[in-house]
């Protein structure tokens, strides 16, 4: 790999993250259903078990709207991404852990998972092209712990 080659691969590595803390800042915006939709390809899929899916942009600005009604506060963080590039496509993997309220009995959550997701490089900026919140996922109230 010559030095070209491995510039562009660290700074696709570096827009990826920059994507994912995006999406984060979105989601912690009160899910704003305004935003979502700009990290997103146009048939990008949205998917967690027992959450919900959603496939294109209006379905997941419609997926965003329904979280916030739903929830009052959200506060994602993500760490050790592994990211595999391959070209204008790209395959990463993070661990989730966040801490959420709920207006539904004022509910206090502790909640962690993992994302797989897919990403496309169009017009050389990254977009999320699948998301996906693989189980086992906790979920467990704050007064609980884990």
């Amino acid at each position: 790999m010559d030095l070209e080659e491995r510039v562009t691969r660290i700074e696709d590595l570096e827009s990826i993250k920059q994507l994912k803390a995006r999406y984060c800042e979105i989601c912690d915006d009160d899910h704003n259903p305004d935003l979502i939709t700009a990290i997103f390809t146009p048939d990008a899929v949205w998917e967690g078990e027992g959450i919900g899916r959603a496939q294109g942009h209006d379905e997941i600005r419609t997926l965003f709207e329904g979280f916030q009604k739903a929830i009052k506060f959200s506060q994602h963080m993500v760490q050790n991404p592994i990211i595999e590039i391959d070209g204008p496509a790209a395959l990463g993997r993070w661990y989730f852990f966040g801490t959420f309220k709920y207006y539904k009995g004022d509910q206090a959550r502790w909640q962690a998972a993992r994302y797989h997701e897919k990403y496309q490089k169009i017009e050389g900026d990254w977009f999320i092209s699948h998301l996906k919140i693989m189980p086992p996922v906790m979920s467990v109230k704050y007064e609980q712990g884990w």
